[in-house]
């Protein structure tokens, strides 16, 4: 009875050890810990009837590194299984290439979950930047670094970027990134939360994005708004590029808003004090003032009369002589001498007379009076005439 116990026990222990063989096998990735570490290897127990060795060429591609720093005993580390042997030489493993796999599977569950994460630009290369990523190297053309246009890649050297991966190639380990894809959606989160946000006569900041021949778009955190060139300045003006520069964070005010259209009205001058505020304050009704020419068109022509203060001349209001059109005799630039026929500060409005002005009995007054302002005496008048004559 006893020998049958012991066969029975003998028979556990083989059918223990076998149970234990048929856990691990060649090409798999298993979980073991640091029994001991010399100059030349590391023994790994993975609860095999063996430990396996790991040699320094399998841990770490450089030579001259102390063992010492790369593992120390009791460290649990993954590893990949090189040969099954059944020998005295026990397993052979590899933890290089054990990371190799399991950074790769990261990457690809990165791939098919869509995730961001952040890698640092290594080096610059022929359309685009190379990234390290999980040890691995990962390209990311020019035309994915930005939203924008990229007008340099060294700009992006050493730099930390947000990216996702686009393009995958495991058996070429080939790996395309794409910042502009995440940019992209934070651009769309911000979007919808402006949009959720904004309402017309919001007083705002943004950032000139664009410049065009109408106007100025301006970048609001995710949407452009377009600043028409009539609302960037009181004064007249011919090119935006007189008021605003490109990267210039300006003040705007929002005039309106079209979500289905995408589009964004805003004003600059609006949020400036207007010359109209207390125009009646500064100027009456028959006053005669200076002004220059701003515009001219078939029906007359506007004259500034300060910045960003205007009035319109009609035709029938230049001249007493019939003109066929205000060019003929006008010109922009010219300054000339108005009077003001009537003022709408409400409407923004002012009526000129160019005409009355030359004519106005107070204009024509001036000619009798001295640079003092006082009246010009009979004597004053002739005396060049009245000099050389005598009275008895």
């Amino acid at each position: 009875m006893a020998c049958d116990k012991e066969v029975n026990s003998m028979d556990e222990v083989i059918d223990q050890i076998d149970s234990t063989m048929g856990n691990v096998k060649n090409g798999e990735i298993v979980k073991g810990k640091v029994i001991s570490v010399n100059d030349k290897e590391a023994v790994i127990s993975i609860g095999y009837m063996v430990d396996g060795i790991l040699p320094k060429n399998e841990i770490c591609s450089e030579e001259n590194i102390n063992m010492e720093e790369l593992l120390k005993v009791g460290d649990e580390i993954y590893v990949y299984i090189m040969s099954l042997n059944n020998g005295e030489d026990g397993l052979l493993l590899s933890k290089i290439k054990a990371d190799e796999i399991r950074n790769w599977n990261k990457v690809e569950d990165s791939f098919k979950k869509g995730e961001a994460f952040d890698v640092i630009v290594k080096k610059v290369v022929k359309g685009g930047v190379l990234a390290e990523l999980y040890g691995f190297r990962a390209f990311i053309p020019a035309s994915q670094l930005s939203v924008k246009y990229v007008d340099n890649l060294n700009d992006f050297l050493n730099r930390t970027l947000a990216v996702k991966v686009i393009e995958l190639d495991k058996n070429k380990h080939k790996i395309v990134l794409s910042r502009k894809e995440v940019e992209q959606l934070e651009l769309e989160k911000k979007a919808d939360q402006l949009w959720n946000n904004i309402h017309k006569g919001d007083k705002i900041e943004g950032i000139v994005s664009r410049i065009t021949g109408f106007g100025a778009f301006v970048d609001l955190g995710g949407v452009e708004g377009l600043v028409h060139i009539s609302q960037l300045s009181w004064k007249r003006i011919k090119n935006p590029a007189e008021v605003v520069s490109v990267g210039e964070r300006v003040k705007v005010c929002v005039m309106d808003t079209d979500r289905e259209r995408n589009r964004i009205s805003l004003s600059m001058k609006a949020m400036g004090n207007s010359p109209w505020d207390k125009v009646n304050e500064r100027y009456k009704i028959d006053d005669i003032v200076k002004g220059t020419i701003t515009k001219i068109i078939n029906i007359g022509v506007f004259v500034e009369i300060e910045d960003g203060l205007e009035g319109f001349v009609h035709i029938s209001e230049i001249s007493q002589d019939h003109i066929v059109k205000p060019s003929d005799v006008l010109n922009i630039g010219d300054e000339v001498q108005v009077k003001i026929l009537n003022i709408d500060a409400d409407a923004n409005r002012m009526s000129l007379s160019i005409k009355e002005a030359v004519d106005s009995p107070k204009e024509n007054f001036k000619k009798y009076l001295n640079d003092s302002g006082d009246k010009i005496t009979l004597g004053d008048l002739f005396k060049d005439k009245l000099k050389n004559m005598k009275f008895d």
